[in-house]
């Protein structure tokens, strides 16, 4: 057949698993002949790019479909996460002691990799107990029939059909086996939980045994993330960021990473260290976050702030990594009070997008999801109502809107 007849081909593969996954054809029989067909093209990708037909052979055809990585790809968690409910639950004391027992284990290795790459070891053992407790659960998906699944699902198939082919290569390039492939859903692998992609870009073989294993090889996984965090611009020297005071009256328009100031500055507004002692008299840009509203902790973000999140885009993540990456070290985590903040529905925040938007305080399309947009509309509209600045929607906010009850 030729390639306008495999495009042709590729389109029904691709259209049928629309239908399946919307509830319009739901046969066993259906399914595993769109599957066959998509993953006969991604076979035909994979040789165009270089694949051995030896790999092809071994891995395409014995592909498997996993409805339940669909699932999760579509799943939404009912409730939103709030800071203290993510902080409390991923920066404990069994983490701190054994990031504490794994630096004794590597600490060689560690200081070399700091000495080359600038990144000490606390924060690359902060990585790792977030990503994997320490290699103690690196997932049980299959990676390359996840990544098939979700490369044969229209919702993000150049994406994915991208990650199982690189995949496919490491499998060939590594000498890897399907057993050992194992990881996310969503195909994250190893110790680091790193997409294919990465791995093909930024893994490094470590303990110098001619092969790249993230799964099986600590020093590989250490040394992958070290190389990562430099790539992505690691500056060398800086911490992550701190906790501070704010002063009482702060604005909190002024948080947030398009208000950068340099730390003199912000020193200047009355902004502390967490222990009340001053913040410095220093040139460095940093922002303030405050990821739980007012009633809640605040932090100053430096520029290794931003490349954790581009690790995870998540200012969670990023002060759940630099906190932890502190208590390894030996230091305190938080010093002020988690708020014990209201858990709301994603319901209940599509409910407070839609009133923003009645009342003239554009968010977007209401999604349940607090973002940017919605974080500006909810500040907004503190603003017109006499209220405390901070974009978080705290239950006097949700009162006044009639979202819940105001004798809550």
């Amino acid at each position: 057949m030729g390639l306008k007849g495999k495009g042709k081909q590729w389109v029904t593969a691709v259209s049928m698993m629309s239908a399946l996954l919307s509830g319009l054809c739901s046969t066993t029989a259906m399914a595993d002949e769109a599957f066959s067909i998509c993953t006969s093209q991604l076979a035909n990708k994979a040789l165009e790019q270089g694949v051995s037909q030896e790999t092809v052979d071994t891995i395409f055809p014995s592909l498997v479909y996993q409805a339940r990585v669909i699932e999760l790809d579509r799943s939404q968690p009912e409730f939103v996460q709030t800071f203290p409910g993510y902080f409390s639950k991923r920066v404990t004391d069994w983490r701190t002691n054994k990031g504490q027992e794994m630096y004794e284990k590597h600490k060689d290795l560690l200081h070399k990799l700091s000495d080359k790459y600038g990144v000490p070891p606390h924060y690359l053992l902060a990585f790792w107990g977030l990503e994997t407790n320490f290699g103690n659960y690196k997932g049980k998906m299959p990676v390359l029939d996840s990544l098939a699944t979700l490369a044969c699902d229209p919702r993000r198939s150049k994406y994915f059909t991208q990650e199982l082919l690189v995949a496919v290569k490491l499998f060939e390039r590594e000498s890897l086996t399907r057993e050992e492939m194992v990881g996310s859903w969503a195909g994250a692998m190893g110790h680091t939980q790193f997409m294919p992609s990465a791995y093909t870009h930024y893994a490094v073989d470590g303990d110098n045994d001619g092969q790249i294993n993230l799964w099986n090889s600590e020093e590989d996984a250490l040394t992958s993330a070290a190389n990562f965090l430099a790539s992505l611009g690691w500056q060398r020297g800086f911490r992550w960021g701190r906790e501070v005071q704010l002063p009482e009256g702060f604005d909190y328009q002024l948080s947030g990473y398009k208000n950068r100031r340099t730390l003199s500055q912000w020193s200047e507004l009355g902004v502390k260290q967490a222990d009340a002692s001053p913040l410095g008299d220093d040139d460095t840009k940093a922002y303030v976050v405050v990821p739980a509203g007012h009633a809640g902790p605040a932090f100053v973000g430096y520029q290794n702030f931003r490349v954790i999140m581009r690790w995870n885009n998540s200012e969670f993540y990023a002060i759940a990594v630099g906190v932890l990456a502190d208590r390894i070290s030996g230091a305190s985590g938080i010093i002020a009070p988690l708020p014990d903040l209201p858990a709301y529905s994603r319901n209940d925040i599509i409910g407070l997008q839609k009133k923003l938007n009645d009342r003239g305080f554009d968010v977007g399309t209401p999604d349940g999801i607090i973002g940017p947009a919605t974080r500006e509309g909810i500040r907004n509209y503190q603003i017109a109502n006499d209220m405390i600045a901070d974009g978080f929607p705290g239950l006097n906010v949700m009162q006044s809107l009639n979202l819940v009850d105001k004798s809550a």
